[in-house]
């Protein structure tokens, strides 16, 4: 097709089973039921409802173009309606996601998480989702770091053509409102100079120099910084286009074989291990996580996801494959949880828990103003 075609990921915290776990069941089919509908009437072509711990993932394909009010509007229809099933379930943080009763046109500022890319299909073109759980959108500027500025991770910047042209990556301040496009590789470590301050910076999208178009996209958005104060964790998501002139499949998994340490876990508020995992164990097992990272992966046909089920299959009805639930990574889980259980020893103290000004619960300013008395100074 020459029309271009968009793919949007939407996800939202709209109420979980016991604490911060997973979504009922009943609220993943609502959605399907609200997406099904809008397929049905032309805002998209096709979609796939998943989830990561108890955030619910909604992939979608359409020809309307990022950020459309439809599109948008869907999502947030299709959440709102999950989240009166979780009131009536009395289900954990009912709405938790959603900051505002009445919908703008668009996800933004509304609390919900968006990643959006529009492009022009390739012959063939397989695309990864990343979907995180109790973590920031900074927890991918390592890997993505890897994957399109390292050779040592791809070695298709020395050897494919294409890709050694580099890559442009626009970043975003997330405490400041204001964003950055730099250019690798001319520019690759003025970009990680940036990007080390996790607390601040962090990819938002990068862009194939040879005319490929977009190569990843990642949610920015801070829920903390949105609604100025806590509100629920970030729990970002990322799509990504690959091979024939982009990072192939295995370059784009092989960063998540190392052990990374990531803001988020318990309340928002410490520092764990990145734990790869399929979707079904995805469910937050210890001290409310470790954080969780999925991966799951489509080919598009024509506009619409085809994973490992028929091709003649209805929308909505995929099978996709899913990277991180084989055994070849269980010992980098392991890993995981030695480095979160090292974390964990530290109790309250840092850098088991983040910096001050990162803490998204904090008894602190209280403590202060109760012993502004009793504060001396140093002789």
């Amino acid at each position: 097709m020459s029309e271009k075609i968009t793919v949007s990921v939407i996800k939202a915290d709209v109420g979980s089973v016991v604490g911060h776990s997973r979504p009922h069941p009943s609220m993943m089919d609502k959605c399907r039921e609200m997406l099904t509908d809008g397929q049905k009437q032309g805002i998209i072509e096709d979609f796939y409802v998943t989830r990561v711990g108890d955030d619910i993932n909604l992939l979608m394909t359409h020809y309307k173009g990022e950020n459309h009010k439809d599109v948008h509007g869907l999502a947030w229809n299709a959440f709102m309606e999950a989240t009166k099933l979780a009131k009536k379930m009395k289900m954990y943080a009912a709405g938790q996601d959603l900051l505002t009763d009445a919908f703008s046109g668009n996800v933004k500022g509304a609390g919900p998480g968006s990643a959006e890319m529009e492009f022009a299909e390739r012959a063939s073109e397989p695309m990864l989702f990343f979907m995180a759980d109790k973590t920031e959108p900074a927890a991918y500027s390592l890997p993505l770091s890897r994957i399109f500025l390292d050779p040592f991770t791809t070695t298709g910047l020395v050897i494919d053509a294409r890709a050694k042209k580099g890559f442009d990556v626009e970043i975003h301040d997330v405490k400041d409102s204001k964003k950055v496009v730099m250019s690798s590789p001319e520019e690759t470590l003025s970009i990680l100079s940036l990007l080390g301050d996790t607390t601040r910076y962090a990819i938002k999208r990068i862009t194939s120099r040879s005319g490929i178009g977009p190569a990843a996209v990642v949610s920015t958005d801070k829920l903390n910084m949105t609604a100025g104060k806590y509100v629920g964790k970030d729990d970002p998501v990322c799509i990504c286009r690959s091979q024939s002139g982009l990072p192939a499949v295995g370059e784009f998994l092989q960063p998540f074989m190392n052990t990374m340490l990531v803001a988020g876990w318990m309340r928002g508020s410490h520092v764990g291990a990145l734990y790869p995992c399929s979707v079904d164990n995805s469910d937050p097992t210890y001290f409310d996580g470790p954080p969780r990272i999925c991966c799951i992966g489509f080919q598009l046909n024509d506009g619409r996801f085809q994973g490992i089920e028929p091709m003649d299959s209805k929308p909505g009805i995929h099978q996709p494959i899913d990277f991180f639930e084989g055994q070849v990574w269980d010992h980098v889980r392991s890993n995981a949880v030695k480095a979160s259980k090292m974390m964990r020893g530290h109790g309250p103290f840092m850098p088991a828990i983040l910096s001050p000004e990162e803490m998204e619960y904090t008894s602190r300013p209280e403590v202060l103003k109760e012993l502004t008395k009793r504060l001396e100074k140093l002789d």
